[in-house]
Protein backbone atom coordinates (compact mmCIF):
# COMPACT_ATOMS: atom_id res chain seq x y z
CA UNK A 1 0.00 0.00 0.00
CA UNK A 2 2.05 2.94 -1.24
CA UNK A 3 -0.37 5.30 -2.95
CA UNK A 4 -2.39 8.21 -1.68
CA UNK A 5 -5.99 7.70 -2.76
CA UNK A 6 -8.20 10.68 -3.56
CA UNK A 7 -11.83 10.69 -4.61
CA UNK A 8 -14.43 13.22 -5.65
CA UNK A 9 -17.65 13.15 -7.62
CA UNK A 10 -15.94 14.83 -10.54
CA UNK A 11 -13.19 17.21 -11.54
CA UNK A 12 -13.10 19.47 -8.47
CA UNK A 13 -10.95 17.10 -6.44
CA UNK A 14 -8.16 17.56 -8.95
CA UNK A 15 -7.46 20.88 -7.21
CA UNK A 16 -6.63 18.82 -4.12
CA UNK A 17 -4.50 16.42 -6.17
CA UNK A 18 -2.58 19.35 -7.65
CA UNK A 19 -1.95 20.90 -4.23
CA UNK A 20 -0.78 17.58 -2.79
CA UNK A 21 1.51 16.87 -5.71
CA UNK A 22 3.08 20.33 -5.46
CA UNK A 23 3.84 19.69 -1.78
CA UNK A 24 4.60 15.95 -2.05
CA UNK A 25 5.94 15.37 -5.57
CA UNK A 26 7.56 11.99 -4.83
CA UNK A 27 4.30 10.38 -3.71
CA UNK A 28 2.23 8.15 -5.95
CA UNK A 29 -1.44 9.07 -6.38
CA UNK A 30 -4.62 7.29 -7.42
CA UNK A 31 -7.49 9.66 -8.15
CA UNK A 32 -11.06 8.45 -8.61
CA UNK A 33 -13.67 10.73 -10.14
CA UNK A 34 -17.17 9.28 -9.78
CA UNK A 35 -18.27 11.15 -12.88
CA UNK A 36 -21.07 8.73 -13.75
CA UNK A 37 -22.94 9.74 -10.59
CA UNK A 38 -22.13 13.42 -10.19
CA UNK A 39 -23.12 15.75 -8.70
CA UNK A 40 -23.15 14.52 -5.12
CA UNK A 41 -24.33 17.91 -3.86
CA UNK A 42 -27.97 17.39 -4.85
CA UNK A 43 -28.25 13.81 -3.53
CA UNK A 44 -29.72 12.65 -0.22
CA UNK A 45 -27.43 11.94 2.71
CA UNK A 46 -28.03 8.17 2.42
CA UNK A 47 -27.14 8.16 -1.27
CA UNK A 48 -23.99 10.20 -0.70
CA UNK A 49 -22.86 7.80 2.03
CA UNK A 50 -23.46 4.82 -0.24
CA UNK A 51 -21.54 6.38 -3.12
CA UNK A 52 -18.69 7.45 -0.83
CA UNK A 53 -18.33 4.01 0.77
CA UNK A 54 -18.36 2.48 -2.69
CA UNK A 55 -15.60 4.80 -3.94
CA UNK A 56 -13.51 4.29 -0.81
CA UNK A 57 -13.76 0.50 -1.04
CA UNK A 58 -12.56 0.67 -4.63
CA UNK A 59 -9.51 2.73 -3.69
CA UNK A 60 -8.67 0.51 -0.71
CA UNK A 61 -8.87 -2.52 -3.00
CA UNK A 62 -6.25 -0.81 -5.16
CA UNK A 63 -3.78 -0.51 -2.31
CA UNK A 64 -3.93 3.05 -1.00
CA UNK A 65 -2.22 3.91 2.28
CA UNK A 66 -4.21 7.08 2.92
CA UNK A 67 -7.66 8.13 1.73
CA UNK A 68 -8.41 11.78 0.96
CA UNK A 69 -12.09 12.59 0.58
CA UNK A 70 -11.77 15.52 -1.83
CA UNK A 71 -15.50 16.15 -1.85
CA UNK A 72 -17.17 18.46 0.63
CA UNK A 73 -20.56 16.77 0.37
CA UNK A 74 -19.06 13.33 1.02
CA UNK A 75 -16.96 14.74 3.86
CA UNK A 76 -20.08 16.32 5.35
CA UNK A 77 -22.30 13.25 5.21
CA UNK A 78 -20.01 10.23 5.12
CA UNK A 79 -16.72 10.93 6.90
CA UNK A 80 -17.63 9.09 10.10
CA UNK A 81 -18.84 6.06 8.16
CA UNK A 82 -15.71 6.10 6.03
CA UNK A 83 -13.42 6.34 9.05
CA UNK A 84 -15.20 3.41 10.72
CA UNK A 85 -14.99 1.14 7.68
CA UNK A 86 -11.59 2.10 6.24
CA UNK A 87 -8.46 0.12 7.14
CA UNK A 88 -6.36 3.21 6.30
CA UNK A 89 -6.51 6.76 7.69
CA UNK A 90 -9.15 9.05 6.16
CA UNK A 91 -8.75 12.81 5.63
CA UNK A 92 -11.78 14.96 4.85
CA UNK A 93 -11.96 18.55 3.67
CA UNK A 94 -14.19 20.11 6.32
CA UNK A 95 -11.96 20.21 9.39
CA UNK A 96 -8.85 21.51 7.55
CA UNK A 97 -10.94 24.31 6.05
CA UNK A 98 -12.44 25.20 9.42
CA UNK A 99 -9.01 25.35 11.08
CA UNK A 100 -7.67 27.59 8.32
CA UNK A 101 -10.68 29.91 8.52
CA UNK A 102 -10.37 30.29 12.29
CA UNK A 103 -6.65 31.00 11.88
CA UNK A 104 -7.53 34.16 9.91
CA UNK A 105 -8.91 35.67 13.10
CA UNK A 106 -12.23 36.50 11.49
CA UNK A 107 -15.24 37.09 13.73
CA UNK A 108 -17.76 36.46 10.95
CA UNK A 109 -17.15 33.50 8.66
CA UNK A 110 -19.28 32.68 5.64
CA UNK A 111 -19.46 29.21 4.13
CA UNK A 112 -20.41 28.63 0.50
CA UNK A 113 -21.01 25.15 -0.85
CA UNK A 114 -23.40 22.80 -2.57
CA UNK A 115 -26.94 22.45 -1.31
CA UNK A 116 -26.00 19.17 0.37
CA UNK A 117 -22.94 20.57 2.14
CA UNK A 118 -24.76 23.62 3.50
CA UNK A 119 -27.82 21.55 4.47
CA UNK A 120 -25.62 19.13 6.43
CA UNK A 121 -24.34 22.01 8.62
CA UNK A 122 -20.98 20.22 8.86
CA UNK A 123 -18.98 23.43 8.55
CA UNK A 124 -21.34 25.38 10.77
CA UNK A 125 -21.17 22.75 13.51
CA UNK A 126 -17.38 22.42 13.32
CA UNK A 127 -16.94 26.19 13.49
CA UNK A 128 -19.30 26.40 16.45
CA UNK A 129 -17.35 23.66 18.22
CA UNK A 130 -13.83 24.99 17.58
CA UNK A 131 -14.62 28.71 17.55
CA UNK A 132 -17.69 29.27 19.72
CA UNK A 133 -17.32 33.06 19.65
CA UNK A 134 -17.36 33.17 15.85
CA UNK A 135 -20.53 34.02 13.93
CA UNK A 136 -21.22 31.71 10.98
CA UNK A 137 -23.55 31.87 8.00
CA UNK A 138 -23.88 29.37 5.15
CA UNK A 139 -25.05 30.02 1.60
CA UNK A 140 -25.79 27.27 -0.95
CA UNK A 141 -24.46 28.07 -4.42
CA UNK A 142 -25.83 25.36 -6.73
CA UNK A 143 -24.79 27.00 -10.00
CA UNK A 144 -21.11 27.22 -9.10
CA UNK A 145 -20.29 23.57 -9.86
CA UNK A 146 -21.62 23.62 -13.44
CA UNK A 147 -19.81 26.93 -14.03
CA UNK A 148 -16.58 25.36 -12.79
CA UNK A 149 -17.17 22.26 -14.89
CA UNK A 150 -17.71 24.54 -17.90
CA UNK A 151 -14.35 26.19 -17.26
CA UNK A 152 -15.90 29.62 -16.62
CA UNK A 153 -13.80 30.56 -13.60
CA UNK A 154 -12.98 33.98 -15.00
CA UNK A 155 -16.12 34.99 -16.85
CA UNK A 156 -18.72 37.79 -16.67
CA UNK A 157 -21.55 35.28 -16.20
CA UNK A 158 -19.76 33.79 -13.20
CA UNK A 159 -19.28 37.29 -11.80
CA UNK A 160 -23.03 37.85 -12.02
CA UNK A 161 -23.87 34.54 -10.35
CA UNK A 162 -21.24 35.13 -7.66
CA UNK A 163 -22.68 38.58 -6.97
CA UNK A 164 -26.12 37.03 -6.49
CA UNK A 165 -24.86 34.38 -4.06
CA UNK A 166 -22.25 36.41 -2.16
CA UNK A 167 -24.12 39.69 -1.66
CA UNK A 168 -26.10 38.44 1.40
CA UNK A 169 -22.87 37.24 3.03
CA UNK A 170 -20.98 40.44 2.22
CA UNK A 171 -23.81 42.64 3.47
CA UNK A 172 -23.89 40.52 6.64
CA UNK A 173 -20.21 41.39 7.16
CA UNK A 174 -18.36 38.17 6.33
CA UNK A 175 -14.62 38.67 6.82
CA UNK A 176 -13.59 35.19 5.64
CA UNK A 177 -15.30 32.90 3.15
CA UNK A 178 -14.75 29.14 3.20
CA UNK A 179 -14.97 27.74 -0.31
CA UNK A 180 -16.83 24.64 0.79
CA UNK A 181 -16.51 22.75 -2.48
CA UNK A 182 -13.35 21.59 -4.22
CA UNK A 183 -14.71 22.95 -7.50
CA UNK A 184 -14.77 26.49 -6.16
CA UNK A 185 -11.01 27.24 -6.40
CA UNK A 186 -11.58 27.02 -10.16
CA UNK A 187 -13.82 30.09 -9.80
CA UNK A 188 -11.34 32.06 -7.73
CA UNK A 189 -10.81 34.96 -10.20
CA UNK A 190 -14.53 35.76 -10.21
CA UNK A 191 -14.95 35.14 -6.49
CA UNK A 192 -12.05 37.47 -5.65
CA UNK A 193 -13.48 40.23 -7.82
CA UNK A 194 -16.90 40.00 -6.23
CA UNK A 195 -15.78 39.46 -2.62
CA UNK A 196 -13.12 42.17 -2.72
CA UNK A 197 -9.63 42.26 -1.29
CA UNK A 198 -10.81 42.70 2.30
CA UNK A 199 -12.40 39.23 2.41
CA UNK A 200 -10.13 36.24 2.88
CA UNK A 201 -10.93 33.14 0.77
CA UNK A 202 -10.09 29.73 2.25
CA UNK A 203 -10.06 26.83 -0.20
CA UNK A 204 -10.02 23.08 0.36
CA UNK A 205 -7.03 22.25 -1.80
CA UNK A 206 -4.26 23.94 0.16
CA UNK A 207 -5.79 23.23 3.57
CA UNK A 208 -6.11 19.50 2.88
CA UNK A 209 -2.49 19.35 1.74
CA UNK A 210 -1.47 21.01 5.00
CA UNK A 211 -3.54 18.48 6.96
CA UNK A 212 -2.04 15.46 5.19
CA UNK A 213 1.50 16.69 5.84
CA UNK A 214 0.86 17.82 9.41
CA UNK A 215 -1.25 14.90 10.63
CA UNK A 216 0.15 11.92 8.71
CA UNK A 217 3.87 12.54 8.45
CA UNK A 218 4.63 8.91 9.26
CA UNK A 219 2.88 7.72 6.08
CA UNK A 220 4.14 10.16 3.48
CA UNK A 221 7.29 10.77 1.49
CA UNK A 222 8.35 14.39 1.98
CA UNK A 223 11.42 14.10 -0.22
CA UNK A 224 11.65 15.92 -3.51
CA UNK A 225 13.13 13.13 -5.56
CA UNK A 226 11.71 11.65 -8.72
CA UNK A 227 8.09 12.54 -9.39
CA UNK A 228 5.63 9.81 -8.46
CA UNK A 229 3.04 8.41 -10.82
CA UNK A 230 -0.47 9.83 -10.99
CA UNK A 231 -3.26 7.51 -12.11
CA UNK A 232 -6.73 8.90 -12.75
CA UNK A 233 -9.77 6.66 -12.83
CA UNK A 234 -13.24 7.77 -13.88
CA UNK A 235 -16.58 6.03 -13.74
CA UNK A 236 -17.50 7.81 -16.96
CA UNK A 237 -15.22 9.65 -19.39
CA UNK A 238 -16.09 12.91 -21.09
CA UNK A 239 -14.33 15.50 -23.21
CA UNK A 240 -15.27 18.12 -20.61
CA UNK A 241 -13.43 16.28 -17.83
CA UNK A 242 -10.30 15.93 -19.96
CA UNK A 243 -10.37 19.60 -20.93
CA UNK A 244 -10.74 20.85 -17.37
CA UNK A 245 -8.31 18.28 -15.96
CA UNK A 246 -5.67 19.50 -18.38
CA UNK A 247 -6.32 23.11 -17.35
CA UNK A 248 -6.05 22.27 -13.63
CA UNK A 249 -3.01 20.01 -13.79
CA UNK A 250 -1.22 21.96 -16.50
CA UNK A 251 -0.82 18.90 -18.72
CA UNK A 252 -2.79 16.01 -20.16
CA UNK A 253 -3.41 13.25 -17.60
CA UNK A 254 -0.74 10.60 -18.18
CA UNK A 255 -2.62 7.54 -16.96
CA UNK A 256 -6.39 7.62 -17.30
CA UNK A 257 -8.90 4.79 -17.39
CA UNK A 258 -12.62 4.23 -17.05
CA UNK A 259 -13.55 1.80 -14.28
CA UNK A 260 -16.65 0.10 -12.91
CA UNK A 261 -16.65 0.52 -9.13
CA UNK A 262 -20.03 -1.11 -8.39
CA UNK A 263 -18.31 -4.38 -7.52
CA UNK A 264 -16.23 -2.68 -4.81
CA UNK A 265 -18.99 -3.16 -2.22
Amino acid sequence: MNQIGIFDSGVGGLTVLKALRERLPSERYLYLGDTARLPYGTKTAATVRRYALNAAAHLVDHGVKLLVVACNTASSYALDALAESSPVPVVGVVLPGVRAALATGAHRIGVIGTEGTIRSAAYQDALASLGPSVEVRGEPCPLFVPLAEEGWGDHPVTDQVAHHYLTPLLEWGAETLILGCTHYPLLRPSLERVAGSAVRLVDSASTVADSVIGDHAELIDTSHGDAGDVHIQLTDASDRFLRIATAILGHNPEHLEVVDIDSAV
